[in-house]
């Protein structure tokens, strides 16, 4: 089934995040707003919960063999990869022209560096220094390594069923503490990583599986939305009041569950929210695309151009790059994203797209 409220979050959370790295060319403000929505920083970590969730409920019982995983793996491929080397690619040959020129404060050699990583999807496991190139694209190689371990998850809920899985995800975050109370995360702690980001969107992606093993059993009973919305409220509340992560993340783990369980019981109770799915749905392609915006209009237009004539508050020129963005994804979505995994999906794949049976992954 198609969950949409999830949509809907992952569509909050992919402005939010936009918003918060478009802050930082304010001239004016911009302590207060990137301080108050660095506060949401937890929104990433829904992200992974979420994808585990839906990365469970569609193929943990269509996995069995090596056959089976390389056709999901080349499934995830065809999704997130073409968008990915794309901007990527932008940003190097972005790279190579401040070479080029000689450009004293453009990142060019940083950036070239960091390429093989982007390429390889290495760039989440600690192999770079630092964000570099397309930035934000650290969660698609979070999102490989997961993908990659997924069959553990599925060994492990077979042979342990969901106590297991619960071990197995209490015995990683243990592992987590350990590597940052030894220094191992840039960052500081894994809770805070993007570079090293893999190992703390995976500890994210087993709880989201383990919240879609007990939405498959309907291990708990709840016909109404008011439960996932006060607990949703609670998470939202706890973030703007800047509560450190071991009271966030349990109580996100728990919106996400009341909330699943509501529209598994009755899906229709969604269905005014289906009119909002062309956009909703575009959450992936505005968080990888807003950087190439970014670039566009707040390096070139806004910080090289606009920025010292006073003809527009920044706050009013703001709105620009994130419609902008909103746009360019819309446009995405519907051709060169759909164009891409045509060609490069499996032909199962293909089949179950064409029938309108695909989960929103």
């Amino acid at each position: 089934m198609h969950f949409r409220i999830f949509d809907c979050w992952r569509f909050v959370a992919a402005v939010l995040i936009m918003a918060y790295h478009f802050l930082f060319w304010a001239p004016y403000g911009v302590e207060t707003g990137t301080g108050v929505l660095y506060r949401l920083l937890p929104l990433l970590d829904m992200f992974f919960m979420i994808s585990g969730f839906f990365i469970t409920i569609r193929y943990r019982e269509r996995i069995g063999d090596l056959r089976d995983y390389l056709r999901f793996m080349r499934s995830r491929a065809a999704r997130l990869l073409p968008l990915h080397y794309a901007i990527t690619l932008f940003f190097a040959a972005v790279a190579l022209l401040a070479w080029a020129k000689g450009a004293p404060n453009y990142p060019w050699r940083h950036d070239l560096q960091a390429l093989p990583f982007h390429l390889l999807l290495l760039h989440a496991l600690g192999a770079t220094d630092g964000l570099a190139l397309n930035y934000p694209s650290w969660s698609i190689s979070a999102e490989f390594f997961s993908y990659a371990l997924f069959p553990l998850i599925l060994i492990v809920l077979r042979h342990g069923g969901l106590r297991g899985l619960c071990v197995a995800i209490a015995a990683w975050i243990v592992l987590l503490e350990l590597a940052s109370a030894r220094g191992w995360f840039p960052s500081g702690h894994w809770t805070t990583a993007d570079s090293a980001g893999a190992y703390r969107a995976f500890a994210d992606f087993m709880i989201g599986a383990a919240v879609a093993v007990v939405v498959e059993r309907r291990a708990l009973s709840v016909g109404s939305h008011w439960p996932g919305l006060a607990a949703t409220a609670l998470v939202v509340a706890a973030m703007f009041l800047g509560y450190h992560y071991v009271l966030v993340m349990p109580l996100m783990v728990v919106a996400l569950t009341f909330t699943a369980l509501a529209e598994a019981a009755d899906p229709r109770s969604t269905a005014f929210l289906a009119p909002l799915a062309p956009l909703t749905g575009v959450a992936f392609g505005i968080y990888l695309i807003h950087p190439v915006m970014e670039f566009f209009f707040l390096e070139v237009v806004w910080f090289h151009g606009l920025r010292d004539t006073g003809l527009v508050d920044f706050y009013v020129f703001w709105t620009l790059p994130m419609l902008a963005t909103i746009v360019v994804a819309l446009v995405s979505a519907r051709s060169f994203e759909p164009f891409c995994a045509r060609v490069l999906s499996p032909a199962r794949a293909r089949r179950e797209a064409a029938g309108g049976r695909l989960a929103s992954v």
